[in-house]
């Protein structure tokens, strides 16, 4: 069988697309977080696998978890906002540090120093049942940082 260029790169893309299109059938279209049900609800695990006083990053979910020593859940979006860029956890001010354009943030996600205009958007958290889960559907976005924003168990 001689085939020339045109012809072999046509059945390459043909092939490349049934592989594609094999994966798609054989995981689902959209499929990329298994965990998370229809409403959004993402299970983190049990309450009593975070310990008091530690910051959790979800990268996956694009969060942090924060149990706060009193015992209190806070969520928080690791999108900066002042353009998005992933906030990292700052260890010298137990805080969030954007690498983009210099954003701080405290440990309750409130602005130190700008660019960013407001605090880092808060997660809703449920608890049921002894797990943690987080509303990722319904992000808040907030002036600051308030008690009445903590989650119980």
């Amino acid at each position: 069988m001689n085939f020339n260029r045109r012809q072999f790169i046509k059945r390459l893309v043909l092939g490349l697309a049934s592989v594609e299109a094999f994966f798609l059938l054989r995981n689902g279209v959209g499929n990329n977080a298994p965990d998370t049900n229809a409403e959004g609800m993402v299970n983190l695990g049990k309450v009593d696998s975070f310990q008091k006083g530690n910051v959790y990053p979800f990268v996956a979910h694009k969060l942090y978890v924060k149990r706060m020593k009193d015992g209190g859940f806070l969520a928080l979006s690791n999108q900066c906002t002042h353009l998005g860029c992933v906030v990292n956890l700052n260890p010298q001010s137990n805080g969030f540090s954007c690498p983009c354009h210099a954003s701080h943030f405290n440990e309750n996600g409130e602005v130190l120093s700008a660019p960013a205009p407001r605090p880092l958007d808060q997660i809703p958290i449920h608890i049921k049942n002894g797990e943690l889960f987080v509303d990722l559907a319904h992000p808040k976005k907030r002036n600051a940082y308030e008690k009445n924003q903590l989650t119980y168990a």
